[in-house]
């Protein structure tokens, strides 16, 4: 299936809603979605750095603001 979108008319707050919806709609089908063969190291080095304290979580409601607010 083709999907044409109006990109060029696109703000970029619109086009991070049109990208948030379509994450949200994956969210519902992850488990029809394989993970690479890479992941399963890439999370655990990211929680190597969460323990050693090298690195923090975020919640991801505020990060989207920060987002949305540094691209306008």
């Amino acid at each position: 299936m083709e999907i044409a979108l109006p990109l060029g008319r696109m703000t970029t707050s619109d086009k991070l809603r049109a990208l948030e919806q379509i994450w949200d709609n994956l969210r519902h089908a992850s488990r029809d979605i394989p993970a690479p063969s890479w992941h399963a190291d890439v999370l655990h080095a990211r929680e190597q750095r969460i323990r050693s304290g090298t690195s923090r979580f975020h919640d991801w409601t505020e990060a989207k603001a920060k987002i949305r607010k540094r691209v306008g």
